[in-house]
């Protein structure tokens, strides 16, 4: 009996699984325990004993202490600072890393040592490599500082905008250390476009600028979103983020403990996937319409 072939949409499909297949297994194996356990910490009361983990369920008692003790307090004003800082942050990643990407895709000397070296923040970008940095002075501030911009947007501007956009230029270098693998995404989106499109685009008169935004830009609109993603993603989960070192020092205090940690964790996780859900909305519709016009 002849056997019926595959169809096209399943292949896909098992090709597709088959490459988050290793993720799934290594979620499954290293990483599903802590997600249940830590869910359970969340609604309980936890406290350490000689014996062993003592947990006492109280639903949702460690949510509603945040919004009432002096530690969830902190917790709260970190998480604000951190979402007015990315999004400052985020924006200039993404458009460092377009020019980079553009100009490292040019056909000059080389280029391959120019990208070994953009990437390479990526491999030693640690915690204490990056504080060691701002310790020294290395984030960028000192240089606007020299020049007065600092003041200048302090004197202009309110403290709650003036605050995040300081911030920003402080560690304006350490933020472009965290663009390698962004510029690695937008290189394999740029060597993709046709050559021939910008020939004729030249042929008929279109200039660098104008070949830029009607060719380039909309080439890695995709890639744009995936991106914000990755480094929404990416910030998030630097070990020193405010955020992050907040939940930490939460840990062994004996006021909170592991069950209020992890419920600030969650609130933490509930937030981020909110911002992502939002440049999904903002992505999403404007891809699907451009694959209707397709069709």
């Amino acid at each position: 009996m002849k056997k019926k072939p595959i169809s096209r949409v399943l292949r896909e499909n098992l090709i597709g699984y088959s490459f988050i297949g290793i993720w799934l297994i290594g979620f499954i194996v290293f990483m599903f325990y802590p997600f249940i356990s830590s869910i359970i910490y969340s609604l309980s009361n936890v406290r350490i004993l000689g014996s062993g983990i003592d947990i006492q369920f109280h639903w949702f008692e460690n949510f509603r202490k945040i919004f009432e003790i002096e530690e969830g307090f902190a917790f709260i004003e970190a998480l604000l600072a951190f979402l007015r800082e990315i999004v400052f942050q985020v924006p200039i990643i993404i458009v460092f890393s377009v020019l980079i990407a553009v100009l490292l895709n040019m056909p000059i000397k080389g280029r391959g040592a120019f990208r070994s070296i953009f990437f390479l923040p990526v491999i030693i970008s640690s915690g204490p490599v990056i504080n060691e940095l701002i310790s020294q002075g290395a984030g960028g501030a000192n240089i606007f500082e020299s020049y007065g911009f600092i003041s200048i947007l302090q004197n202009t501007l309110s403290p709650g905008l003036s605050g995040p956009i300081i911030s920003v230029f402080s560690e304006i270098i350490i933020i472009f250390w965290f663009s390698g693998v962004q510029i690695l995404i937008f290189l394999a989106g740029l060597t993709k476009v046709d050559r021939q499109i910008y020939e004729a685009a030249r042929v008929d008169g279109a200039g660098p600028w104008e070949s830029f935004w009607k060719i380039t830009l909309p080439s890695l609109s995709n890639l744009v979103f995936v991106n914000i993603i990755y480094t929404i993603v990416l910030l998030s989960t630097f070990s020193e983020n405010p955020v992050i070192v907040q939940i930490k020092s939460n840990m062994f205090n004996i006021n909170t403990g592991y069950g209020m940690a992890s419920a600030m964790a969650w609130v933490y996780f509930i937030v981020v996937m909110i911002m992502i859900g939002i440049v999904a909305l903002l992505f999403i519709p404007k891809q699907q319409m451009e694959r209707g016009k397709k069709r």
